[in-house]
Parts: structure tokens; C-alpha cells; sequence
């Protein structure tokens, strides 16, 4: 097959721009090669080189005592002491779930595994945030049925728990849904591997599955680029993923790992053999030289452009020291796994690739890699910003019965029940996991690379609520980072660090790029306020669709540490007779809320605002009363309010445990069940005086508001008729069929 002409229309064709065009022929000398121009076409797209979100990124906070990698490494690593450490991160695979959503999500979570175990950690848990249109929408049940399917298909088999997550619909994801997945893995501090090709005269060494003509393009063409009616066209960009391919090559390359054979390690992601060889030599200031004719495939005849750009799955790239390339190829053919030498780490710091007995390739690393085009793109406010912040709360009629609104609320496919989808998943496997899907945040027990149980537990949590970054993207970013948080010191756990997944729409546009500064903004002031560096993420441009945005979702997951995982706190109330005492204050505010959006028809007005130090307050006394046992559960007030929060501490536990609730406030009584002020947190307790002193003492405020027990939920003022009067039987009825009952009628 003859390669095409390449010229500036053809770069056009793949994505570059002309001033792109023109720096490649003032690199090179001279024209491109086909191949060469794919190189440059998916390294310098945006979602492998973060040409437009990079001088925002940079101005995160990531650094601390106990960061031991941040971003630029596969995962960050954050030291949890006794020698031990967690890699974790967090990836978009958004463009290929909406075409092909079982394995579009399939290999989104076996692309964040390799992210983690690359590092040289054994994956521990999984969490996933999803996004979809509306749920009556038919195509919509479909992608919720394939991307559940994909996340269960694939994480079961490999043996690797998902143990939380979110889920929500709106209309703004009808065009392009978002599936963010999570991996978090242990490992030992003093054994992190990172992606590089030291050591000249090294073996370069290509281990895995065979090479298809999948995924091409998948990172330049799919990921980096608006959707439109052509975009079901796209299918064959969206790669095919086998999770018991990948669970040998976790098994092999750990057992390698426990060696001294290799030198650096990396994942055939994005860009494939591309851009793995490319980091890697780029990171190690060297050059590679690979003999494509080597690479195992699985089709025949399959060009120069094509090897270099696929993105066939379970695949990866490892330099090993000289004379050890007997062992590599013992362990991995033992898996059962393609294990061949494709080339050599040279001293000049270009990679040579050959294909057919011809040069095909020969091109400096840095310019490609290191120094790829980072653009200052326009920002503008968008102009309805102010218009859609604009709300008169007394205009909005007052709620005239808080008890339907309450079932309403439940009833409502963002505030229902998720266990349809994560009853999919597998929340067991490795027997580590104690609080599974459905709480706050995720507990899951450490163990060491040996199997050898350690008293510490990691909690980990997943949060946005992308109306409220809709309305202002810098609060809704510090929102998402305290909620995040907090949920994690619900647990009794402390936040440690955070990753996120940061999904907008066209960076092309002023409107979209000034979102997203504002939203950085936000996270980066968030992260640094509560101690919670940012040490690996993901950004995800171009979701829009026929120039429709989805809505700024900065998506975080925070990493907390229990150092005794078996002292902890559940969300749930765990018994009757306990006192319930309310955390944090309630402020009249409406303005984006679930209860705004349902009853009232309206999405409008500013987010509640966020105290951050009154959060870094709240996160300390939260496990100081979990380790002092005063505290036997604890339940962050968030969507839909304190009466939807109230109602999943009476029936999300093994028991269904009521509450008589009394809350004296000053302000509108549907703004005291219903908004979503932040910074609150409903704790039960044995000891309230003690737990109430502890409050004073850490500058919180808090409440004595009623006591646990019975079949009722009942919720009103100190005297008079109660606001609310509702038996659990009826609410968690409501609540457990939200998702199923739309389902079914569908």
C-alpha cells in the first residue's frame, strides 16, 4: 500500500493546525513522512499533549511531604506509611462510551489499571463517575445498559473491586455522556517505576497482546474533537479490551517488578506505541530505535502508520538492562503473553524507526514529546453568565408540602438509588473492601504486596455537581473538592491528596476556555486550603456535540487514610437510642439545587458558598470523633438536602432506623430541607455532650437536633405540626425503584 501525499491538507485532515503544519517542516527540514505526520497528528493533539489546559494545570497545587510522585508520572504516589504508599488517578474515556458504550467503558477501566500497576501497585479498588441524558431518553437507557455492562465486564474478571462511584442525567450530557474511571493500587514506596528509556544500548521490549488496526486515531480524531452527526462513523476508532489478557499482564509485569530486570515501564495508551515510546525516551533525555517489523500483530499486512498509531489494548513497552532479556521473556511467556525485543535506547535523542528494511521514521524525541505547542487560547465570560446566576427567592413560591417534595426528591433518578448498576459490579473481590457503593466514600483494608494485613484503611470518594460549576465553575470547583473531602472524613479517614478528570466542551471557544480557567481556579485554591495536593489527573476537551457543551464537570476523587481502618464511621444510622447532632450551619440557599430544579422548574442563581476553613475545620473534628469512638456515624448533607440526607441515614443501613428530627431556624423551611448549604454533616452518637464540646473546642458549629429510632421519619419544628411524617417502608420504596422503575417502563 502506497502511502498518501502528505501535504497541509492532509495535516488538516489529522488535526493539526497550519501554524502546527508549519513548525513540523521547520523541525524536520523537510516534508513529513505519512508516519510521521500520525506521530505529530496524535502527540500534539490535545488529549496527549494538554496543549490548551497546560498553563492552567501547572498552577495546581502538588507538592507535600507525603507526595512521592505527582502529576507527569502514570499515577501520583502519596506516601500512608509503615513503607507503603498509593498510586491513583483518574481518565475520561467519554467520546468512545457514547459510540460503542460497552467497550468504550470496558477499556476506559482497563486503561486506568494500567495507569496504576505501570507504577509497580497491585489495583485495589475501583470507582467510576457517570453521566447521561435524561433517562426516558431510549438511546440513553441504552448507553446506561452498555456502560454498566463494560464497567462489570471488565472489572470483574480482572479481579479488581468497584467499591463506589456517582451517577447523574441531565440534558446536557444528551450528545455526549461522560464515563470518568478511577483505580487506586498499593505499592511499596521505595519500588515506584516510572516510564522511562535509560540506559543506552537497553533493550527495548514490546510485551502484551498482538497489535490490531483498533483504536487508530482514537486519541487525535475521536478524543480531541467535537462529536456531530458523523460521529457514529467513528465506531472502528473505539478499541476491543479482554480483561484476562490484562489480569496476566498485571500478574507478569508485578512478578517482573519484584526484580531488578527492568529499567522503566509504560503503558501503550493513548497513542499507542507512539506515545509510549516517545515519553519515555523524552523523559529520559535518550533516543529509541525500533524495528517495526518486529511488533506482534494480529492482521496482515498492516502499514508503518497503522503500528505506530493503534491502540489495541493490554499492551506495553519496558526497557530492560542488558543481558536480562532471557528473564522478561521467561516470566511473560509463562503468562501466556507476547514478549519480543522491538528495538534499543541510543545516546542522540531521536527515534529511528524502521518497517519493511526502510526508515520510515527519524525524528527528534523532545519536539514531538517534551516541547509539544502550548496555546494561550482566548477566554471570555459567557454572556448569559450573569443571567443565569440572577435569583429572587422570594419569587419562588414556598413549598406547600415538604412531604411529597421530599418523596419527589428520592424518587428522582440523580437522588435515587445506584445499586441497579453497582449490584453489576463486583464490590468484593480481594476481600479488602468494608464500605462498598452506596455510602459517603469507599473503605477498602491496606494489605502489603504480600498479602500480609496492615491495620490502615484508605478512603476514597468521587464528587461534582455540575449545575453548580454551570452557574459559577470557580465555586463549583472548590464545591467539588470540599464535598469530596468531606465525604472521605465521614469515614473517620484523613484527605490526603486528589485526582481529577476535568471534562468540558470546545477549548476553541472563549466561553469554554474561561470555564475552565475558573474552574482550575477554584480546585487549585480548594486543594491547597485543605491540604489535598492534586498529584495526577486527566483532562477531557471537546465534549460537545453540533456546538452544544456539556456542562463544566470537574470531577474529583479524594484519597484519605485511616490509620485504624476498623475504628470508622458508617453513613447510616447504626442503632436507635442515639442522639443526633447536626454539623455545620444552614444558610437560606436555594440557588442550584435538586429541589429548585424538580418542584420549581428552575436552574438558576449562585451555588451555596463554601467556607473552606470552616471545611479544613470540620474534616479534623470529623476524625477526631471517629477515633475517640464518639462518633458512630456521619453522613454529609449534599443534593437534595437535609431531608433527603436525613432519610438516607434512616434506610441505607442493614436496619432501617428512623429519627425524630426538631430544627429551630430563621429561615424559609424549605430552604432548611431542601438547600444544599455545604459544610454540614449529620453525626449519630452515643456521647453528645462530649461530641457537641469537641465541636466548640475545633471551631465548629453544631447541634443537638433529635434521636434515632422507630419507623418514621419525622422532621418538623420544635413545636407544632411536623413539616414531614413519613414511614421508611414508603420513602425507601420510592428511593430503591428511582432507576429501575424508568427502566422497566421504558
Amino acid at each position: 500500500m502506497t502511502d498518501p501525499r502528505v501535504d497541509l491538507d492532509l495535516a488538516r485532515e489529522h488535526g493539526l493546525s497550519d501554524a502546527d503544519y508549519a513548525r513540523i517542516l521547520e523541525i524536520l527540514g523537510r516534508t513529513p513522512t505519512f508516519p510521521e505526520l500520525g506521530i505529530f497528528s496524535v502527540m500534539w493533539s490535545e488529549h496527549c499533549s494538554y496543549k490548551s489546559s497546560k498553563k492552567y494545570l501547572e498552577r495546581l497545587p502538588t507538592r507535600a511531604e507525603h507526595v512521592l510522585h505527582g502529576p507527569g508520572a502514570n499515577a501520583g504516589v502519596v506516601a500512608i506509611g509503615e513503607g507503603l504508599a498509593v498510586a491513583f488517578k483518574m481518565e475520561s474515556h467519554n467520546h468512545p462510551s457514547f459510540i460503542e458504550p460497552r467497550q468504550g467503558a470496558a477499556t476506559g477501566v482497563g486503561g486506568i489499571l494500567r495507569d496504576v500497576f505501570t507504577m509497580g501497585a497491585r489495583p485495589l479498588a475501583s470507582l467510576d463517575s457517570l453521566r447521561f441524558g435524561p433517562i426516558e431518553d431510549p438511546r440513553h437507557r441504552y448507553l446506561l445498559h452498555g456502560v454498566v455492562d463494560g464497567i462489570g465486564g471488565y472489572g470483574n474478571p480482572v479481579g479488581v473491586a468497584t467499591v463506589g462511584g456517582e451517577t447523574s442525567f441531565h440534558e446536557c450530557y444528551r450528545g455526549n455522556i461522560l464515563v470518568n474511571a478511577f483505580n487506586l493500587g498499593i505499592i511499596e514506596a521505595d519500588a515506584v517505576f516510572l516510564a522511562t528509556a535509560a540506559g543506552v544500548g537497553n533493550p527495548v521490549i514490546y510485551v502484551g497482546s498482538k497489535t490490531g488496526r483498533d483504536g487508530i486515531h482514537g486519541a487525535s480524531l475521536l478524543a480531541s474533537a467535537e462529536f456531530d452527526d458523523a460521529s457514529e462513523a467513528k465506531r472502528p476508532t473505539v478499541q476491543v479490551g479482554d480483561p484476562f489478557t490484562e489480569k496476566c499482564l498485571i500478574e507478569a509485569c508485578l512478578e517482573l517488578m519484584a526484580t531488578d530486570a527492568i529499567v522503566g515501564i509504560q503503558d501503550m495508551g493513548a497513542a499507542g506505541l507512539t506515545c509510549s515510546s516517545f515519553e519515555m525516551a523524552s523523559n529520559a533525555g535518550t533516543g529509541i530505535e525500533l524495528d517495526l517489523d518486529r511488533v506482534p500483530q494480529r492482521e496482515t499486512g498492516m502499514t508503518s502508520y497503522e503500528l505506530l498509531l493503534s491502540e489495541s489494548q493490554e499492551r506495553m513497552l519496558l526497557v530492560a538492562r542488558v543481558g536480562q532479556e532471557g528473564r522478561v521473556r521467561e516470566i511473560f511467556e509463562r503468562w501466556d503473553l507476547d514478549v519480543v525485543v522491538v528495538g534499543t535506547v541510543t545516546d542522540d535523542g531521536r527515534m529511528r524507526i524502521r518497517h519493511g528494511g526502510a526508515v520510515v521514521v527519524d525524528i527528534p524525541v523532545d519536539p514531538v514529546a517534551k516541547s509539544a505547542p502550548v496555546l494561550d487560547r482566548p477566554l471570555r465570560e459567557p454572556a448569559d453568565l450573569r443571567e443565569r446566576q440572577k435569583l429572587d427567592l422570594a419569587a419562588v413560591a414556598p413549598e406547600q408540602e415538604p412531604g411529597a417534595a421530599l418523596e419527589a426528591l428520592l424518587d428522582s433518578p440523580n437522588l435515587g438509588s445506584k445499586a441497579w448498576l453497582y449490584r453489576q459490579y463486583d464490590q468484593l473481590v480481594q476481600g479488602d473492601t468494608v464500605i462498598g457503593p452506596g455510602g459517603d466514600a469507599a473503605l477498602v483494608r491496606v494489605k502489603r504486596m504480600d498479602g500480609t494485613p496492615t491495620d490502615m484503611g484508605i478512603a476514597l470518594a468521587v464528587d461534582c455537581n455540575p449545575r453548580w460549576c454551570w452557574l459559577d465553575p470557580y465555586a463549583g470547583a472548590v464545591a467539588a473538592v470540599a464535598e469530596a473531602a468531606r465525604n472521605v472524613a465521614c469515614t473517620g479517614a484523613r484527605p490526603l491528596a486528589l485526582t481529577n478528570c476535568l471534562n468540558f466542551g470546545n477549548p476553541e471557544k472563549p466561553e469554554i476556555m474561561w470555564e475552565f480557567a475558573e474552574a482550575t481556579r477554584g480546585l487549585g485554591d480548594a486543594a491547597l486550603a485543605l491540604g489535598t495536593p492534586v498529584v495526577s489527573g486527566n483532562v477531557s476537551f471537546y465534549n460537545e456535540t453540533s456546538g452544544r457543551a456539556i456542562h463544566p464537570t470537574p470531577t474529583i476523587a479524594v484519597v484519605g487514610l485511616l490509620e485504624r481502618w476498623a475504628r470508622h464511621a458508617v453513613s447510616h444510622f447504626p442503632a436507635a437510642g442515639l442522639e443526633v447532632v447536626l454539623l455545620g450551619e444552614c444558610r437560606e440557599e436555594l440557588g442550584g439545587s435538586e429541589w429548585l430544579a424538580l418542584r420549581r422548574g428552575l436552574e438558576a442563581g449562585t451555588p451555596p458558598v463554601v467556607d473552606l476553613e470552616h471545611e479544613r475545620r470540620l474534616t479534623g473534628l470529623l476524625g477526631e470523633g471517629v477515633r475517640r469512638g464518639w462518633i458512630r456515624s456521619a453522613h454529609d448533607v449534599a443534593d437534595g438536602g437535609l431531608a433527603v440526607a436525613l432519610a438516607e441515614c434512616a434506610f441505607t443501613g442493614p436496619l432501617w432506623i428512623g429519627a425524630e428530627i426538631a430544627l429551630a431556624d430563621t429561615i424559609r423551611p424549605d430552604a432548611l430541607l431542601f438547600g444544599e448549604s455545604t459544610g454540614r454533616v449529620i453525626a449519630a452518637t452515643a456521647e453528645p455532650e462530649a461530641l457537641l464540646a469537641l465541636a466548640r473546642e475545633g471551631g465548629v458549629p453544631a447541634r443537638h437536633i433529635g434521636r434515632t429510632g422507630g419507623s418514621h421519619l419525622v422532621i418538623g419544628p420544635p413545636q407544632g405540626e411536623p413539616w414531614i411524617r413519613a414511614s421508611l417502608e414508603r420513602l425507601h420504596g420510592l428511593w430503591a425503584r428511582a432507576i429501575p422503575r424508568r427502566l422497566e417502563e421504558g
